[in-house]
């Protein structure tokens, strides 16, 4: 059935205009004013609202087995909360253990994805080296149309990637046409400094920021960034927290180097007092890496996203609930990292970007869709409002207002990050490929009805 969206604002990356919206067979078929549409077509009012391409959050951990547990979330209710929020494609993450085959690990998760409602892509993460990795590789790029690799630089003793295995993966995914990410954080400095802490009688949630400080996020982002310049090979920084880390990618991006910086919502808004709270609960339920850090860094992160010299938003959305996170009662170090955020992404932003001047309507669509498009090579099928590509669409009411709730979420979590936050800023309507997932509040996501995405592999040069 055809679906048509009139009198809109579109938004697009690159500018707006009035116009209608013709969606048929999951795409965008007509785009104008005062268009025809079949008699039966299904109409959205969009009067006084925005038509803007449905959000892509780039870093979700649905069903993520993690730290002895299992996300809360899977695929189909993370997806579901997601376009209740105007997210309506997620990339999330392939992690095999030590030694396992990469492709044994994508399958699996591929198996957990088949329930998803919204359209999805994956990273796969390279944890460790051999020529099985190697061959893998070339396997996910050319038969399976994955194109990122992650690389923890964190989690000593478990999913953390040494030098060795950075140098040859980034080798290995500039051959192939695919782009490395990191997390960037220094896995040793981490490990010592919690030895340390814990010797010191700290084992509460306030000795976790305290064990990840700063300067290991900028020093893991520095070598990071060193490596993929000796290699020639482009690098994606995710959840960059902190001054340091902005810093080495603006350096970087001045001498010409393609580097490129995600922010979370969460970084962008809360601080590090949070794990002060008296009540454990609450603390550790911010207990996620990199932490929550002073209010510096967030002015420095916002600052970075205006100038471009972060180009995406996420969430990092891995949750936990209040049992999982009360494994580590008595020692920070095995309280599951995680929090929430794949609702609320979208309205936080605008809330706080374009309801603040600190953003434009257009540069709110690059961050939220349009830039995690085109460095993941999901454009142009995705995120932007344009003839041919997938109907995936949000219509926007800015004038709409909520607080934000774990009483009224839709994320499977017992606690929101974001709690007693008023948003202005909400889809009124979300779309994927053509068909009403979200309306005026009422969450129609159908499970399974959400797409595997298949990626070209770039070449070298035509990120230069």
């Amino acid at each position: 059935m055809s679906l048509i969206i009139r009198g809109g604002t579109i938004v697009n990356a690159h500018g707006s205009a009035k116009g209608d919206v013709l969606c048929d067979g999951g795409k965008i078929i007509a785009i104008g004013v005062d268009i025809d549409a079949p008699i039966d077509a299904e109409v959205i009012d969009a009067s006084g609202q925005y038509v803007m391409p449905g959000g892509i959050d780039p870093h979700t951990h649905m069903q993520l087995p993690f730290m002895g547990t299992v996300a809360s979330e899977d695929f189909f209710t993370g997806t579901a909360a997601a376009m209740a929020g105007g997210t309506t494609s997620i990339i999330d993450f392939v992690i095999p253990d030590p030694e396992q085959p990469l492709m044994e690990a994508y399958n699996t998760w591929r198996g957990w994805a088949e329930k998803a409602s919204a359209d999805y892509a994956f990273h796969v993460a390279v944890t460790w080296w051999d020529d099985s990795v190697h061959k893998d590789m070339g396997t996910l790029v050319h038969d399976e149309g994955v194109t990122s690799f992650k690389h923890f630089m964190a989690y000593k003793n478990a999913i953390m990637a040494e030098d060795e295995v950075l140098y040859n993966s980034f080798t290995r995914a500039l051959e192939l046409g695919a782009i490395p990410t990191v997390h960037a954080e220094n896995g040793e400095m981490v490990f010592q400094l919690q030895q340390k802490l814990l010797a010191e009688g700290k084992t509460g949630p306030e000795a976790h920021p305290l064990s990840r400080p700063p300067a290991a996020e900028g020093e893991a982002a520095n070598r990071a960034i060193r490596m993929a310049e000796v290699i020639g090979s482009p690098l994606y920084i995710v959840h960059v927290s902190t001054l340091d880390a902005l810093n080495e990618i603006i350096r970087a991006k001045g001498e010409g180097q393609q580097v490129y910086g995600e922010v979370l919502a969460g970084h962008l808004m809360i601080d590090d007092s949070v794990y002060k709270h008296p009540d454990f609960e609450t603390a550790a339920a911010h207990v996620m890496s990199p932490p929550f850090r002073a209010k510096e860094h967030q002015v420095a992160l916002w600052k970075g996203l205006q100038s471009g010299a972060l180009q995406t938003t996420a969430t990092d959305h891995c949750c936990f609930c209040a049992d999982q996170k009360a494994a580590g009662k008595d020692n920070f170090t095995l309280i599951p990292n995680g929090t929430g955020g794949v609702e609320d992404r979208m309205a936080v932003l605008w809330t706080h970007g374009v309801g603040t001047g600190r953003l434009t309507n257009e540069e709110f669509v690059a961050c939220t869709s349009t830039n995690a498009a085109r460095i993941f090579n999901l454009h142009p099928h995705k995120g932007v409002i344009a003839e041919g590509a997938d109907a995936d669409i949000v219509v926007w009411d800015p004038e709409a207002t909520r607080t934000i709730s774990v009483k009224t979420h839709h994320q499977k979590v017992d606690f929101n990050i974001f709690e007693g936050m008023e948003v202005k800023g909400n889809p009124s309507h979300t779309i994927s490929r053509g068909k009403l997932t979200y309306i005026q509040g009422e969450l129609r996501a159908e499970k399974g009805a959400g797409r595997y995405q298949k990626r070209k592999p770039f070449s070298p040069l035509t990120r230069k």
